[in-house]
Formats: C-alpha cells, structure tokens, sequence
C-alpha cells in the first residue's frame, strides 16, 4: 500500500505537470488569437480574388491556361497540411485519417504528397510515401513567400505534366472547438466557388466591368495569383486551427490535472486518518492491558 510520503511525491509531481499544462494552454491562447486575426484578415480577399477570376472567366468565351487543362486523374499531388508539434489532442491524428481516406476513395491512383508540416511529414515518410517537396517549421509563423514557393512548385509540376490534378487536405479553422477537416481541389483550376456565395454574390460576377487589360491576359495573371492564395489561406487556416486545438487540449489537461490532485489528495487523507486511528487503538489497547 502507498505511504503517505508516496502520495506526497505523486501529488507534488501532478502539480508540476498542471503547472506546465496551464502555462502552454496561455502561451497557446496567445498564438491562437494572432493566427486567428491572420486567417479571417486572408478570408475577404481570397473570396474577391475568386470572384473577380470568375468574372474574368466568364468574359472568355473558350479561356486557355496550362493550369486550366484537364487530363485523366492517374498521377495525384496532395498538399498535406498537419501540424509542426504535438501535444494538441486528435489535430494531427485526424488530418492523418482524413488524407487515408482521400488515398482509399481514389483507387489505382499514383499520389505524390507535398507534407507541410513535421507530423504529418514524418507520419507520411514512414508510411513510404513519395514526396515532391516537403515543408516543416513553416506553419509557426505563415508568410507569403513561403506560400509562393509552394505554390511556384505545385504550378511548375502540373503545367510540366508531371501530375494530373493538385488536391489540399488541411483543417480549415472554424471557432475554438472544433475545425472543419477540408479536401480542396487546387489544380486544374474548374468553376471556383467559395462555398458561401449568395445570389447576389453570383450576380456580381456576371458584371460588366471594363478591364484596362486583354481578358486573356489578365487571366493569366489572375491564375497564378488564385493558387498562391488558395495555399496560403490554407496554411492561415491550418495554423490557427492547429493553435486552438493545442489550447482545447491544455486546457482539458490542466482540469484532468486537478481531478488526479483531488482523487490523490482524498487517499492520502483516507491513509493518514487509518494511520491515526490505528495509532491510537494501538495505545488504548496497551493502556488498557496495562491496567
């Protein structure tokens, strides 16, 4: 059975775990709210680029684009977006499981990944997966010319034929709970929508605007634009996502933390009370036959 010292270094041991969990829950917190204002400030102005390329689309009446060709989907090159530590709960494991079943629903496909993010690059290598490039120690603080670099080399190899569509799997953020674990279509760009477009909002693409530049090559600006942008709203998303289920997970281990302290401290209280009691049996009982 413990002693009471036992129970005294367990809890003291506990205690210190909480300290930790608690401080990372804070430190977590921080980073969640400069990354959250980060992905809604990128929200607005990759949905005016959507809507904006569907404009310029809708203008051509046969539009022509390398990153518009569409071919048999037989080579595959999935971007994977996963987190660069752990301690954040299922974040990893979940993006992990959501990229296993994009594999499983295309059969026969040949899939060439792009990990961005340590976990899921090193989850991915050990599963013998082929990597076009990989990116770690870059979702910590996203910036741009990263997201150009990535999306420079999903371009180059789709227009060299070299894969025949480009598919996103990352977790986009949606409040501090929970993240909605999204597969998007990058390349060949198809009819883009956002998701969230009103009537009004369609409406909108369907005027007539007068641009300074030929339709056609406009649209070859618009494109590569569209693809950096898709990428490095993902990684936005991907790493405010990432930050919020770090703190959910903290947080529920710091309250773990202090049922462990209570359960443990009852015990010991339950064995110093048995220690005095039988303490004190023992000297009534050699008072008495004493006596």
């Amino acid at each position: 059975m413990p002693t009471l010292l036992d129970f005294r270094r367990r809890i003291r041991s506990v205690k210190n775990t909480q300290q930790i969990t608690r401080a990372m829950k804070f430190v977590a917190a921080a980073r969640l709210r400069r990354a959250q204002e980060a992905a809604l400030a990128a929200r607005p102005y990759a949905k005016e680029l959507v809507r904006v390329l569907r404009s310029t689309m809708a203008r051509i009446e046969s539009p022509e684009h390398p990153l518009l060709a569409k071919r048999a989907e037989e080579r595959i090159l999935v971007l994977v977006l996963s987190g660069e530590r752990g301690l954040a709960g299922a974040f990893n494991t979940n993006i992990l499981k959501k990229a296993a079943e994009f594999y499983r629903s295309k059969p026969g496909k040949k899939f060439t990944l792009i990990p961005i993010g340590k976990k899921g690059r090193d989850a991915m290598r050990r599963a013998g997966f082929t990597f076009a490039g990989e990116y770690v120690n870059v979702l910590s603080k996203v910036n741009y010319g990263i997201a150009r670099e990535i999306s420079k080399l999903v371009t180059d190899l789709y227009v060299e034929e070299k894969v025949d569509a480009v598919y996103m799997v990352f977790s986009e953020f949606k409040n501090v709970i929970s993240a909605d674990l999204t597969v998007e279509k990058l390349l060949p760009v198809e009819k883009i929508s956002t998701g969230e477009e009103t009537e009004a909002e369609a409406a909108s693409s369907q005027i007539d605007y007068i641009y300074e530049q030929p339709e056609q090559q406009l649209l070859a600006r618009l494109l590569p634009r569209y693809v950096e942008t898709q990428v490095l709203r993902s990684m936005l998303e991907s790493c405010a996502a990432e930050h919020a289920a770090r703190m959910t997970a903290m947080e529920a281990a710091t309250k773990n933390a202090g049922e462990v302290i209570e359960g443990l401290t009852l015990h010991m209280n339950k064995v110093r009370q048995a220690a005095i009691t039988k303490e004190i049996i023992e000297i009534v009982s050699g008072a008495s036959y004493t006596a």
